[in-house]
């Protein structure tokens, strides 16, 4: 084992030693010679993602805890391998998983650029894949394949939800402040598109790149914009650091800090009371009052000891996805037709609310305006009801 890499290996319920290949064409088996369902994890587990990987992660071992350690019969085995946000690496290491290790379905990942590279083998290679967060347009846009799935959100939808949230707010300049990779360009495009087209004036776009987390020269330029708010996206590490430097800096109280939730989920007692006040717009929130967010919260907390984020929820609802598809298909994921329609058609009580694919296989669903206080992404309403992504592209 490299430590580069940190491969390793995750048990969820009890694991046939027999066949344990299956998935991608050439190697796929009878289901009833199958024995365990080999599911193949890319997520960081390294780096300034590397929570964010372990939430999901830890969301998608739940689901199947909760389940007995099977899926529609079928135990369950996790394969995973550490993609360091790294895309050099992904065309490496998605190989490894579908053509090495022959998972039956691909689960991956966090970074938008590693995601792309994994869904244009994925496409080729026919493997049923769930995208549990990387938000690239493309994904459901130009990339979009009956085997491929996501239960996160697209950049572009997050950006629009949270653009239609500050115009709503009042809000009528506001500089954008990102790092320059595909989440972050698509994340603020999808804001400029609503905000400006409602009446918002962009004063200001300031990038930097990923995963540069020295803010000094970009709260200086924001300082000297004087914008009414700064529309915001950093994650991880990244997005706590920001968020304590923007208060350092004395921006807190001057300028509002807006942005998509991953600039605060993840890190609310990270930051402290520099967190509060900031306002983000997400699919996800503390304080939804639905049965399926309050057993899976509890669950959680009692399984891991702290309270589940966004993250842990995508990759709860991947699962779910892919349960739903075996039950269609008895469990035989050589079926993929039959699996993917399924899939597809799923729509089930998420904790983040109703769960239901557009037409891209991307989630079609409600996004909430929260704010950040004493540690948590209280819920303040409803940014956007039933916002499917733009799919550009998308002809599968």
């Amino acid at each position: 084992m490299t430590s580069s890499r940190r491969e390793f290996l995750l048990s969820a319920g009890a694991l046939g030693a027999a066949g344990l290949l299956g998935g991608v064409a050439p190697f796929v088996r009878p289901a009833a010679a199958a024995g365990a369902l080999k599911i193949g994890l890319l997520l960081p587990a390294s780096g300034t993602f590397a929570p964010l990987g372990e939430a999901i992660r830890r969301g998608a071992e739940l689901y199947v805890k909760e389940k007995g350690g099977s899926l529609a019969g079928r135990a369950i085995e996790f394969t995973a391998l550490d993609d360091e946000s790294a895309p050099p690496k992904a065309t490496e290491l998605t190989n490894k998983l579908v053509f090495g290790e022959k998972v039956d379905v691909l689960v991956g990942t966090v970074h938008s650029g590693v995601a792309a590279a994994m869904v244009k083998i994925a496409r080729e290679a026919g493997v049923t894949t769930l995208v549990p967060n990387a938000g690239a347009d493309a994904i459901t846009g130009g990339l979009c394949a009956p085997n491929i799935f996501r239960t996160s959100f697209a950049n572009g939808q997050v950006g629009f939800a949270t653009g239609k949230a500050m115009l709503a707010a009042g809000i009528k300049e506001a500089v954008t402040c990102t790092w320059r990779y595909a989440a972050g360009e698509e994340m603020v495009a999808g804001f400029k598109q609503a905000f400006e087209a409602g009446g918002g004036k962009i004063v200001k776009d300031i990038t930097m790149p990923f995963p540069d987390v020295e803010f000094q020269s970009a709260l200086a330029e924001i300082a000297a914009a004087k914008p009414q708010a700064v529309y915001s996206f950093f994650a991880g590490g990244g997005a706590a650091k920001f968020i304590k430097d923007f208060a350092a800096a004395g921006l807190k109280g001057q300028v509002q800090l807006w942005g998509p939730g991953f600039l605060t989920d993840g890190v609310e007692q990270a930051v402290g009371e520099a967190g509060d006040g900031v306002k983000t717009v997400l699919h996800y929130a503390d304080g939804l009052k639905n049965p399926e967010d309050a057993a899976f919260r509890k669950a959680f907390q009692a399984a891991y000891g702290i309270a589940p984020d966004v993250y842990a929820v995508q990759g709860y609802d991947a699962m779910h996805v892919l349960d739903i598809g075996l039950a269609a298909v008895g469990g035989d994921a050589a079926k993929k037709d039959e699996l993917h329609k399924a899939m597809a058609a799923a729509k089930f009580a998420s904790p983040r609310g109703p769960f239901e694919f557009s037409a891209s296989r991307n989630p079609k669903q409600t996004f909430y305006l929260r704010e950040l206080k004493g540690g948590k992404n209280g819920l303040v309403g409803v940014a956007a009801e039933s916002l499917a992504d733009a799919a550009k592209g998308c002809k599968a």
